[in-house]
């Protein structure tokens, strides 16, 4: 088998999986119990957070703990909403986000929000002149994706938090779920950040972890009350064998990063010179500076992404139609939606999500099934 999904989800480490089996044995307190072995557990907890924050370079108590990217993207997002209220009531994002993101936002239109979506050029990039000429004096929040999903565009995130060092009001929220382990952690913790997201699944811990960096002296309103955990941010009894298991994950996943994406980049220019061979396939990523290097999203003109998708599983290598969120609702894809990709092509789209286990004999495998699967869709088309 061949898994190219990543960015769907990534397989749990074996070390990260020993941790997580290992604390829910051993260590099932309730952090919030005041006896000596909900201590114990308190203490693993704040552990975990700081673990994670000397690994990001920032402060443990801006790590706040949530079950995965799309409870902290909702979190910011209407937290911020609700939190800035009597300061405004209008909204920026760009218009190729996730659907957590895209939502939450959708959902606070209907509340009386008015929000701003920001256009992209033909590599899914928004204009810097474009978030400067849609800020208000009534902006309360940008909300901003770190990388892509679906063809892996780097968003200029630097470059919008210079401009918004001019207006030190407005929340500046990044969606980061495809960012950690991918060399960018610099752009993503930059000095004007407030917010941003993370998902455990992304980098080999287990599902129903995440945690949101949220800055010092920066408020959102709470979207879950009750017992008062993470500080009275995010009530719920804290899942703590995931915590432990994803400061792990984090750990292992930095300490191979530079390895990992030099493979990934080698990996996606061998696919990339193969494929780009062909007359009938668009490719809408590139393997620079710009775009992540884990993401290779492109289209073979006249056969439906879904079709591509399951030619490939028959020959054991696992790819996805862009975002695996969305996929089943075979609904062309929403990122070459806004980049004006005609329908036909936009149906088309499939996309790679490489990992750090990921190799060249896998690509090269790749390609000769690639060859094969082009020459059948050829005949049938």
């Amino acid at each position: 088998m061949i898994y190219f999904d990543n960015s769907a989800t990534t397989k749990v480490l074996p070390e990260v999986l020993d941790t997580y089996n290992k604390v829910s044995e051993q260590i099932w307190g309730n952090p919030s119990s005041l006896h000596n072995f909900g201590e114990q557990a308190f203490n693993l907890l704040e552990q975990s957070r700081r673990q994670i924050a000397d690994l990001l370079h920032v402060h443990p108590d801006e790590i706040y703990f949530t079950s995965g990217g799309t409870e902290g993207d909702n979190w910011v997002i209407k937290g911020t909403a609700i939190e800035k209220r009597e300061f405004g009531k209008h909204l920026i994002t760009t218009s190729v986000e996730h659907a957590a993101v895209r939502n939450s936002f959708e959902q606070l239109k209907q509340l009386g929000y008015e929000v701003t979506y920001l256009p992209v050029d033909d590599e899914g990039r928004i204009s810097i002149a474009d978030l400067k000429a849609a800020i208000r004096p009534d902006t309360t929040l940008v909300s901003i994706m770190a990388v892509n999903n679906e063809i892996g565009t780097i968003q200029p995130i630097k470059e919008a938090a210079e401009l918004l060092k001019n207006y030190p009001k407005i929340h500046f929220h990044i969606d980061a779920v495809q960012g950690l382990g991918k060399g960018i952690q610099e752009e993503i913790f930059n000095d004007r950040t407030d917010f941003a997201a993370f998902s455990g699944h992304k980098f080999h811990a287990p599902r129903g972890t995440g945690f949101i960096y949220g800055r010092r002296g920066r408020r959102i309103a709470p979207l879950m009350n009750g017992g008062g955990q993470e500080k009275n941010q995010r009530s719920g009894t804290e899942n703590l064998p995931g915590i432990a298991a994803m400061a792990k994950a984090i750990r292992l996943v930095l300490e191979k990063e530079p390895s990992a994406i030099e493979t990934e980049h080698q990996i996606k220019q061998l696919i990339m010179d193969h494929i780009s061979q062909f007359d009938k396939v668009t490719i809408f990523s590139k393997n620079d500076d710009t775009f992540a290097p884990h993401i290779l999203c492109f289209a073979i003109k006249g056969v439906r992404g879904e079709t591509i998708v399951h030619a490939f599983e028959k020959q054991g290598i696992y790819i996805s139609t862009t975002s695996a969120c969305s996929s089943k609702d075979h609904t062309e894809s929403g990122t070459l939606n806004a980049m004006q990709v005609p329908d036909d092509i936009a149906t088309s789209a499939v996309r790679i999500s490489l990992g750090d286990h990921n190799t060249l004999d896998e690509a090269k495998q790749f390609v000769k099934v690639f060859d094969q699967l082009y020459e059948e869709f050829d005949k049938l088309s």
